[in-house]
């Protein structure tokens, strides 16, 4: 797991209102290696989705790629032209979407609609097509995939609309699977199995996955290294294991601490104080200055930088 699949240089992204500017994603660096799994957390608002949209072209009409590179085999996707990313869109790089059923085509069968992404890429003939579905289903785990062909989306179940994303996402043997909260809308059981899921498609197929969440206990048991993130900001970065053993940053103690676990019960779960930081406002020092516990003055006149030791990066001046 040495080279980059892809690599993401100083990334800032904006979002354009009547009177005001947003800055959503701010000087995001990252690279993510052939094979992992790279988790990205964050609160709703950081940024992590924004990110993981940039990477496709994906982002709203009123967002601006105010600077950086994604590069992906020594080409940045954002010079592309539509037609030139096309040929990429599932195909080298594919995405799980949060809400299968705002994702997929209600009109069509879903056997269709995961032909139709083999078909834009021309891979085989339309029966050979038909039969690499029937299998990619019995793939991702759908009982009478046969059956199932023909389904409408709104006839299958949540767990089994999501699987149907999975197959669509892994249709091609992309090098890379961005997954943006595939489990939020399942129930625990069914999580579980889409996460084991995504653990052997990575495993057999070599796919690097972004998995991104705001769910720590579950961005542990799926990724080899983890990237939190703050306020559009990366605040911390290392393996997984290294992580959990020797948290660096204010914001991250704060989200492990309020992850609940069975020693915890009975107790109160620790919450951070305060509210994200308002994007709309010129930061002034650290995003999360406000809400930290340790804060000192020099934390709200100075942003820190993103500093590295033996893998391990942090955001912040009392680490």
């Amino acid at each position: 797991m040495d080279e980059n699949i892809i690599d993401l240089k100083n990334l800032t992204i904006s979002f354009k209102e009547k009177k005001s500017e947003l800055i959503a994603v701010n000087d995001v660096s990252f690279g993510i290696k052939k094979g992992e799994i790279l988790g990205l957390v964050g609160e709703s608002g950081c940024g992590k989705t924004v990110t993981s949209l940039a990477i496709l072209k994906l982002i709203s009409k009123n967002a601006q790629i105010k600077k950086g590179e994604i590069l992906y085999r020594d080409k940045n996707l954002l010079n592309l032209s539509e037609k030139e990313l096309k040929k990429i869109r599932g195909k080298n790089i594919s995405m799980i979407f949060q809400e299968p059923m705002s994702s997929l085509n209600p009109l069509l069968k879903v056997g269709n609609q995961i032909k139709e992404i083999i078909n834009i890429h021309r891979i085989g003939d339309k029966k050979d097509n038909k039969d690499k579905v029937i299998k990619l289903m019995k793939n991702v785990g759908l009982a009478s995939p046969e059956n199932t062909y023909n389904k409408y989306p709104h006839e299958l179940s949540g767990g089994q609309r999501q699987r149907i994303m999975i197959a669509i996402a892994i249709a091609n043997n992309p090098d890379l699977i961005i997954a943006d909260e595939p489990t939020t809308a399942l129930d625990v059981t069914i999580q579980a199995q889409i996460i084991e899921l995504l653990k052997g498609i990575n495993e057999n197929k070599k796919s690097s996955i972004l998995f991104i969440s705001h769910d720590l206990a579950l961005i542990k048991e799926m990724s080899n290294r983890i990237i939190i993130m703050y306020a559009g900001f990366i605040v911390e970065e290392a393996e997984t294991k290294e992580l959990f053993n020797n948290t660096l940053h204010p914001y991250t103690k704060g989200l492990l601490e309020s992850i609940p676990e069975p020693s915890k019960k009975g107790s109160k779960l620790n919450t951070i104080k305060g509210k994200v930081a308002d994007s709309k406002q010129r930061l002034i020092g650290c995003p999360f200055k406000e809400r930290c516990p340790i804060s000192v003055e020099k934390c709200f006149i100075k942003l820190p930088d993103l500093k590295e030791k033996n893998g391990h990066k942090v955001r912040c001046f009392m680490a």
